[in-house]
């Protein structure tokens, strides 16, 4: 029989990240004023009650409840299978009462920790429940996701409402060493960086990662190994903070002037930047 402590650990981990999330969150919404619930964010199409429905809607797919079927009418940042299925749960609660979203998120995310709790998950790699198996998530996937979402929807009414914080907790954390992980396929498939060319991202308040082409064009993960007397040195060095990560990352906006540090070729370097955004 399989040791299954480690992974037992390791999902027990990413729900307790994703509560702190659901925590941060909801006290967020707690302090948007009436007139502001209306605000534009980040996300085409989405104000500050669209974020909060999208996000109602799917911790209450995963508490067990149906999803509802609907129009979603004229939508075109609703892009992809996926894009109509959200924004279904948004146009479902376009009418919802700020109080009643919070609500439903709170009673949604209390049912499932609950569950999580009394039944905490052993295996990573089994299925996720209901329509997140569906389309071939595994159980560790979404639990490593949830956190994520939750956090990045966070930031985006923060940044909405100019309300800076929470930029330093493990659902900060988590989610940018999470997106970190993106960079051999950002340098390698979106940026076109030279076979051998190795890029170095650093992340204030993160380990460095590096990424190097191969032969194959493609991005990996850089080894020692890729580092010679010879050609040590990066082709570019990217440096910024956590915040201006996780908007190039999740695609929200462009990098202002100066606040990413550049060495090296500022050309590949440049493309790197603006091919960063991998999550909607």
């Amino acid at each position: 029989m399989t040791d299954a402590t480690p992974d037992r650990a390791r999902l027990a981990a990413l729900v307790a990240v994703w509560w702190e999330a659901v925590d941060s969150f909801t006290r967020v919404l707690e302090h948007v004023d009436e007139d502001q619930w209306a605000t534009p964010t980040d996300l085409p199409g989405w104000d500050v009650h669209a974020v909060a429905a999208h996000t109602a809607h799917l911790e209450s797919l995963l508490a067990g409840r149906r999803h509802e079927e609907v129009d979603i009418g004229d939508a075109p940042h609703a892009i992809g299978t996926m894009g109509q299925f959200t924004e279904q749960g948004v146009v479902v609660r376009r009418d919802e009462t700020p109080d009643d979203l919070i609500t439903e998120i709170r009673e949604s995310t209390t049912a499932r920790h609950t569950q999580l709790l009394a039944d905490p998950p052993t295996d990573g790699s089994v299925p996720a429940p209901g329509l997140f198996g569906a389309i071939g998530w595994t159980t560790g996937l979404l639990l490593r996701n949830r956190p994520l979402d939750i956090w990045m929807h966070e930031q985006d009414v923060r940044r909405a409402l100019g309300m800076p914080g929470n930029l330093d907790s493990a659902p900060a954390l988590h989610s940018a060493t999470y997106l970190m992980e993106s960079l051999p396929f950002i340098v390698g498939k979106r940026a076109q960086a030279p076979s051998g060319d190795v890029v170095r991202l650093e992340v204030d308040g993160h380990e460095p990662v590096s990424a190097v082409v191969g032969e194959d064009g493609r991005g990996r993960v850089a080894t020692p190994d890729d580092a010679t007397p010879d050609d040590a040195t990066p082709a570019v060095t990217l440096g910024m903070d956590r915040e201006t990560f996780i908007v190039l990352a999740g695609g929200r906006r462009a990098a202002e002037p100066g606040v990413v540090r550049m060495s090296g070729d500022t050309g590949l370097g440049e493309r790197v930047v603006a091919a960063m955004g991998v999550t909607p």
